[in-house]
């Protein structure tokens, strides 16, 4: 039988295998936060995955997701059957481990798992959805793969205020907004395009343009509108860089900074996303410390991130 503390162990593995722009259960958390989020990470990494593997079936991959919401409520209930049972064929060989942290995780701190049932919500319409006619509709999917991450981790952090939870949803959203632009040229060779398809009919382009290897004048107008559109989020959700305390404030303020300044190597390239996919690496590390450690509360975010 696994203790509860290998169980945490593996959920914080699962972390530091994978690169995502919202930074998790790293080393600015509060040590008390850590094993949280990574529990709450390994779940939905391990959602994620069952969605976008494509070697799968529909069918399949809609089983693994229902199955992993069956082992959800079961964990929260705090039935010890969850945590005795083998992994399904396609489920993680540590399923155990991540329903035995998440379950204690969910009860202890008393998080609302509604939020959890939204993000597999959202994986499971990542199964079949691939196109997104308008951005209503595309921020109707954030609201369910990315927002929810975003709340959980402010009240593992012991905040509850609806304004912050406001910030934080504008945030997660450009995050995962930002993530979508960065990654058009890898999405479109998994079958899918995120920028809506209103905002391609404004600017007179079509999806055929993105198998060459090089990105048309309108193209670069399109995605340079949604780059636009993403910045006003970031806007939106700063507030919440100043209203936090603690390691979590400096935490957030670094995945602002780490997402803003992907968009500013977006507009660096040129808004070419065929040819260019910017991302954050180690070189990165002390220029965002020193934003974060250095914030100024009133300067607008295009002059925060140069």
């Amino acid at each position: 039988m696994v203790n509860l503390q290998a169980a945490y162990a593996a959920c914080e593995r699962d972390c530091r295998a994978h690169y995502e722009n919202f930074p998790v259960a790293s080393l600015l958390l509060p040590r008390q936060m850590r094993p949280h989020v990574a529990a709450l990470y390994a779940f939905a990494r391990a959602a994620d995955d069952f969605a976008d593997e494509g070697d799968r079936t529909v069918d399949e991959r809609h089983r693994l997701i229902d199955g992993w919401r069956t082992r959800l409520l079961e964990a929260v209930a705090g039935a010890t059957s969850t945590i005795q049972r083998r992994p399904e064929p396609g489920e993680p060989a540590h399923s155990r481990e991540i329903f035995m942290a998440l379950g204690v995780t969910v009860r202890r701190l008393q998080l609302p798992s509604v939020l959890l049932e939204d993000l597999l919500s959202a994986f499971r319409q990542d199964v079949t959805v691939s196109r997104y006619a308008t951005w209503p509709a595309l921020f109707d999917y954030c609201r369910r793969s990315a927002n929810p991450i975003g709340r959980l981790v402010l009240r593992i952090g012991g905040y509850t205020d609806n304004d912050l939870d406001r910030c934080s949803d504008a945030i997660c959203t450009a995050l995962q907004f930002t993530n979508f632009w960065q990654d058009v040229k890898g999405d479109w060779g998994r079958g899918r395009i995120y920028l809506p398809g209103e905002e391609m009919q404004a600017h007179g382009v079509d999806e055929t343009a993105l198998v060459g290897e090089n990105l048309t004048p309108g193209w670069r107008e399109a995605i340079a509108s949604a780059v636009s559109r993403t910045r006003v989020l970031f806007d939106d959700g700063r507030p919440l860089c100043d209203r936090l305390h603690g390691r979590l404030r400096y935490e957030i303020r670094m995945t602002w900074l780490g997402g803003t300044r992907i968009l500013d190597r977006i507009e660096a390239a040129n808004y070419d996303v065929l040819n260019h996919r910017p991302t954050i690496g180690a070189t990165d590390i002390p220029w965002l410390v020193a934003a974060a450690l250095g914030w100024p509360r009133s300067i607008p975010s295009h002059a925060a991130t140069t």
